[in-house]
């Protein structure tokens, strides 16, 4: 609760009431009442409580403010002590004075819809009170004291909580009209409150043995003790008048000389405020001279720094072409110098190879069965020491790849001599080190069981289906990114929200793969523990047995043409990374004939719910029908909106919007469905670090989906210093 409040000003309109009701109460002539409703009173005004004492007011009406008390500060009751008629209903009252009862004279008390809990016990000292109304309060009860009120004739006690009635009650002969809850009492019985005020104190008088009388026989003793006290009032304040009439004269031309006063001053402020305006348009019409000069200069100034842009711009653009030149042709010089890397490579593997295969065939005439076993687990362990070794090579070409694209430009000869004197190495310990590591995986179960999982996600057409998802979307963001810090170094703002927006799709479709991809993965390995619980304990090399299995089963596209699936189908599939899709068109025995007479819409009720393999199948199929035969265009494709391949000349922001999908969920775990990413425009190509400057970008934040920081600045960096959003998560590019 706050400590302090700020009290609520009443508004113009409610104060001018108030000052008028002010002024026409202390006129001469003026009657007795004096009426403050509806002024928005927080509290009663202290002049209040003089104006009724020394005007003898009967009657002061208060209803309608939002008084909580009803005496301010200094103030005492007994100055109201002429009032017959006190009215305070619709306020916030949470209690009355506990001396109301010095009000001696007061005949009619309205306390409705406030806020009372209980009623002091002066109030029962008002022996000329007639009517009390309580209505719309907190009362609880009504104490037996209020048989005391000899002179009252009005109760109303309704909206309240009181449902019992003090015996005391019923000597309060005058009483005529009583309101209550009758539903709510409980005593006396609500049949009785029912019926009127007279059945209630006929049942009071009963309760207490008293016998009942009519309020018409006690009314005439009040009204003629009244009429009596007022005629002995009158004499003794007709002296008095006399004395206050003079006082209120002077007081009358003291106001009069007032008001002149006030006029005087008012017509003074007129005469300055017509001068302040002159003096405002004055310097209106300064200041809009003011303002047309200076947007003429900054019209002229804008124009010099247009010119000095388009001169700056057509600088950058040839600055820009020689760079794009020297790129291009430093990648055609690296592009061979790797092609005769690779030539001399694949020539001494063959001969190799030859060597090998001579010797082996030179063995095969001389070895039994036993040895034709021990060498088949032999090869078979060479082949686990090979995808081991592959793996954990990975991370070393992973860094030889970054440190030669750091120093490719200024020492690109001496970097490839320095990487093959390290392959060389890496070759030779290699060799050196096979027959340890054959040995070592043929008595090692956990050596085994690693390679038969790392052959197993290399075989996997999902798992690699996805992963080249990935790196196709990796690319495409490095692109964008790229391409975003162009426009921004030659201060274009042209496309950017498109570029937002694809660079946002793109950042989604990425961590749905690798949601995807974490998924197949955690797959793969459960039916690796399967493939666990089902081995016998005492059996010999079951990783290896394993190994040779998978190394042994058909391609998936070898195994549809088998069932039946034909063999230009299976080619299109594979053309389009959709091999997932071939268990379904042998589960269906889909063939050429029947894809004619397909649509879009019977592809996806068989579980090709992707939109470009749908297309591409149906348009093949068109393609391939006989000759003279009407190619007939589906309706429902014509008013889809179809994907296609950006072509090598349109810029990468426009192809991306018809190329990128949402992803499905896969349809069964063993035939995911995921999105096809868009195929780069330009080769992935590192970009610079935009913080050290030195660098290759080699990390993609999420969810912003930037390329933009190296490996070592992003460890220190928590927002994307390109859209200053929070990194959520890191992203690290391997480029092969």
């Amino acid at each position: 609760m706050p400590l302090f409040f700020r009290k609520k000003k009443p508004s113009e309109a409610s104060q001018k009431r108030l000052e008028n009701q002010l002024c026409l109460s202390k006129e001469a002539g003026a009657d007795d009442i004096l009426d403050i409703s509806s002024c928005e009173l927080s509290e009663v005004p202290s002049s209040v409580f003089s104006i009724c004492k020394v005007l003898q007011k009967k009657v002061l009406i208060l209803h309608n403010n939002e008084l909580t008390s009803l005496l301010p500060k200094g103030c005492d009751i007994s100055t109201l002590a002429t009032l017959k008629v006190l009215d305070l209903h619709d306020n916030k009252l949470t209690s009355l004075p506990e001396d109301i009862g010095k009000l001696v004279s007061l005949q009619i008390l309205n306390v409705e819809r406030n806020l009372l809990k209980d009623l002091p016990d002066s109030v029962w000292d008002l022996k000329r009170l007639q009517t009390l109304h309580l209505k719309g309060n907190c009362l609880s009860e009504l104490p037996s004291s209020v048989g005391s009120l000899s002179s009252l004739r009005t109760l109303d006690l309704s909206d309240n909580n009181i449902v019992q009635l003090p015996k005391a009650l019923a000597y309060i002969r005058t009483l005529e009209s009583f309101t209550l809850d009758a539903a709510m009492m409980s005593y006396p019985p609500p049949s009785v409150c029912t019926e009127g005020t007279e059945s209630i104190q006929r049942f009071l008088c009963a309760e207490l043995g008293e016998d009942y009388c009519p309020p018409s026989q006690y009314l005439l003793p009040v009204l003629e003790n009244e009429s009596n006290s007022s005629k002995q009032k009158c004499d003794c304040l007709d002296g008095v008048e006399e004395t206050w009439q003079n006082k209120f004269n002077d007081y009358e031309k003291r106001k009069e000389q007032k008001q002149q006063e006030k006029l005087a001053f008012e017509r003074h402020l007129e005469e300055k405020q017509k001068e302040h305006a002159q003096l405002l348009l004055m310097n209106n019409s300064r200041k809009e001279n003011m303002i047309n000069s200076v947007r003429q200069e900054q019209e002229r100034l804008e124009q010099g720094v247009s010119l000095q842009q388009k001169t700056l711009e057509a600088e950058r653009q040839l600055v820009l072409e020689k760079v794009r030149q020297a790129e291009d042709n430093i990648s055609s010089r690296i592009s061979n110098m790797l092609m005769d890397n690779n030539r001399q490579a694949k020539s001494a593997e063959f001969l190799q190879t030859m060597e090998e295969d001579r010797i082996r065939i030179e063995q095969l005439t001389a070895i039994t069965q036993e040895e034709t076993n021990s060498l088949r687990k032999r090869e078979v362990a060479v082949a686990m020491q090979k995808m081991l070794s592959d793996s954990c090579a990975m991370s070393f070409l992973q860094e030889a790849s970054d440190c030669r694209r750091r120093n490719l430009v200024s020492e690109a000869c001496r970097s490839i001599e320095n990487m093959d004197r390290k392959f060389d190495m890496v070759l030779s310990l290699q060799v050196l080190d096979k027959s340890k590591a054959i040995t070592q995986i043929l008595q090692e179960e956990e050596m085994q069981k690693a390679a038969f999982q790392a052959l197993q996600l290399q075989k996997d057409a999902v798992h690699g289906y996805i992963r080249n998802q990935i790196k196709l979307i990796e690319a495409e963001l490095m692109q964008l990114t790229k391409l975003e810090i162009k426009r921004r170094s030659l201060d274009s703002e042209n496309l950017q929200e498109i570029l937002v927006e694809q660079r946002t799709a793109l950042s989604d479709l990425l961590q749905h793969l690798m949601k995807q991809r974490d998924q197949r993965e955690q797959e793969l390995r459960q039916v690796l523990v399967e493939l666990e619980h089902k081995s016998e304990s005492n059996q010999q090399n079951y990783w290896m047995i394993q190994y040779q299995r998978l190394l042994d089963a058909k391609p998936l596209s070898l195994r549809m043409q088998e069932a039946g699936v034909e063999k230009e189908l299976v080619n299109l599939l594979c053309k389009m990374s959709a091999q997932h899709y071939l268990p379904i068109m042998a589960h269906h025995r889909v063939t050429t004939e029947a894809l004619r007479h397909m649509t879009s819409s019977d592809l996806k009720k068989l579980g090709i719910t992707e939109i470009g393999i749908q297309r591409a199948l149906l348009n093949w199929a068109q393609d391939h029908q006989p000759e003279g035969a009407f190619k007939a265009v589906p309706q429902d494709e014509v008013r889809e909106t179809i994907p296609t391949a950006p072509s090598p000349t349109s810029p990468p922001f426009l192809s991306n919007i018809a190329t990128i999908q949402i992803p499905s969920p896969p349809l069964t775990p063993g035939t995911p469905v995921t999105p096809s990413a868009p195929s780069p425009v330009e080769g992935p190509g590192s970009s610079e670090c935009v913080v050290c400057m030195e660098t290759g970008s080699q990390v993609i934040f999420l969810p912003c989906g930037h390329v933009c920081s190296c490996q070592v600045c992003s460890n220190a960096l928590q927002n994307c210093p390109l859209c200053r959003s929070t990194i959520s998560q890191r992203v690290h590019l391997y480029y092969s």
